[in-house]
């Protein structure tokens, strides 16, 4: 039985001396970080989260979140880590949904937790991170608080009793549907365990590896890096993002980074840069995933890092990975994602639930250990998406995303089966932006749709119909940036008398342009 708290406690074990984390000025042990999570853990238990308790993360990338999700797995509990840049509506939301124990956050975000407090009756405790965390700071709410330099300097480094079995949660990842309402995602310590095994497996991960994470831990591509490295006793270089690309390359040619997850967004830019100035010769493979790279970048990246495997790969965060490209097929199949990835089952079926062969476009559908539990009290959706496998009792998940096949075996992306955008990495949902969109006086009709986008693999694009003609595009822009995270906000607005429609009054997207 491996359960992902096992990830850092047995590298820790065996190398309680090498560096296991990097970030900003920072260079932490296993050793180091197993304390540390052990005395939050002790803080959480101490103030009443219990086993299968859900403990919200609302940080950026930093040394407090990655303490802080080994933590809450220490504690026996759930993490739920949210996008820092989450406005307040909708981290009540997700907060309320999964009920959540304890909120984690910046003393810099204390205004905004004490708005989401006063409508979360769930919680019970609070811990403020950042150097203006102290403890006179922590205690101004409703509920206990510490400061997290407070709990490092007061709680014991004992590890707690484990309760928790790999059938147990580890962890909700939120994710957005086609309704615009986030769903949390419900992941077993045993799919996660599994899905890093074969990822780790297909990639040949060996402690000496130094991987870069570059995407934040809210979104899976990014956490997974942080519980890949540690579970093979490696080293994470995390970063806050890709803003500054100077400065991440030159972290890169420092710290002699071995492997590079990457995303379309990021690739582009990579393409566009003089990259003669860095010494990148120590990597060893690059990863892509969230919106497959077109054939012609990934033949640019070839040639570009000669000396590095390059694996493009699919996945979904209900199944967290689904399929990877063998290295050896990356020119002879550009335009795959793939075969399944290690111990799994994948096959295409059609609307009548036939299995088709290839050449023939059908919904992907997915078997093995990485099929996650569910949506978190959303039965409804949980039967949509996970339904009836070969095996009694057994559940498949069925992607919702259009694929083909070839003769050999290998996978082809078609499309989508809902209108949900990929841009820089993030999922946006139409609908959430729309929403917002709607409540902006003097707007009629609202459509989003994502558009093609060399850099940002899908740009979000809004029509507008509206009723007051002094409304103008940087007033749309700017209040789509006051309620929705920076990623969700639209590229362009584009004004239209009216927009088109079905006889039913629905719009249609497809006749948008």
């Amino acid at each position: 039985m491996l359960l992902v708290t096992d990830f850092l406690e047995s590298s820790a074990a065996r190398y309680p001396d090498k560096v296991a984390l990097i970030c900003d000025e920072q260079r932490l042990t296993y050793g180091q970080i197993d304390a540390m999570a052990n005395r939050m853990a002790n803080a959480l238990q101490a103030h009443g989260v219990m086993r299968g308790d859900r403990v919200v993360l609302f940080l950026p990338n930093s040394v407090e979140l990655v303490v802080g999700i080994f933590a809450v797995l220490k504690a026996n509990a759930v993490f739920v880590v949210i996008n820092p840049t989450t406005k307040q509506e909708k981290l009540t939301y997700m907060v309320n949904n999964c009920r959540a124990r304890a909120l984690v956050c910046r003393t810099r975000q204390q205004e905004l937790a004490t708005a989401v407090l006063a409508n979360a009756p769930s919680l019970a405790y609070i811990v403020y991170t950042g150097k203006e965390a102290t403890p006179a700071a922590a205690q101004t709410t409703a509920v206990p608080s510490d400061s997290y330099e407070t709990i490092q300097n007061n709680y014991d480094a004992l590890r707690l009793l484990r309760q928790t079995i790999d059938q147990d949660l580890a962890c909700l990842i939120y994710t957005s549907g086609s309704t615009g309402d986030p769903k949390g995602v419900m992941s077993a310590h045993c799919n996660v365990a599994f899905a890093a095994t074969s990822i780790t497996t297909y990639l040949q991960n060996v402690p000496e590896d130094i991987v870069i994470c570059l995407s934040p831990l809210s979104f899976d591509y990014g956490l997974y890096q942080l519980l890949m490295v540690f579970k093979f006793g490696g080293t994470l270089v995390l970063e806050k993002g890709f803003t500054y690309p100077v400065q991440v390359l030159k972290r890169m040619e420092t710290e002699r980074v071995t492997g590079f997850p990457g995303v379309p967004t990021i690739f582009a830019i990579l393409l566009n840069m003089d990259l003669s100035g860095y010494d990148l010769s120590s990597l060893r493979y690059i990863t892509n995933t969230a919106a497959a790279l077109p054939p012609s970048h990934i033949k640019k990246i070839g040639e570009l890092f000669p000396w590095a495997t390059m694996y493009s790969m699919y996945g979904l965060t209900e199944t967290k990975r689904t399929l990877y490209l063998p290295p050896e097929q990356l020119p002879h199949r550009p335009g795959s994602v793939g075969i399944a990835i290690p111990g799994t089952e994948v096959w295409i079926e059609d609307e009548a639930g036939n299995r088709l062969g290839p050449g023939q476009i059908g919904e992907l559908v997915i078997r093995g250990g990485h099929v996650m539990r569910g949506y978190w009290e959303n039965p409804e959706a949980t039967a949509k998406r996970y339904r009836p496998g070969p095996i009694p009792g057994e559940r498949v998940c069925y992607s919702g995303d259009l694929f083909r096949m070839d003769e050999e075996g290998f996978f082809y992306f078609v499309g989508r089966g809902d209108d949900i955008i990929k841009s820089r990495g993030e999922k946006v949902a139409p609908k959430e932006v729309e929403n917002v969109l709607y409540d902006l006086p003097g707007v009629v009709e609202a459509a989003v749709i994502g558009v093609p986008d060399p850099i940002l693999g899908e740009a979000i694009k809004a029509f507008v119909v509206t009723n007051n003609p002094d409304l103008t595009e940087k007033e749309v822009l700017r209040h789509c940036r006051a309620h929705l995270e920076d990623f969700m906000v639209p590229q362009m607005v584009v004004f239209r008398d009216a927009l088109p429609k079905t006889s039913s009054g629905k719009i249609t997207k497809k006749d948008l342009v």
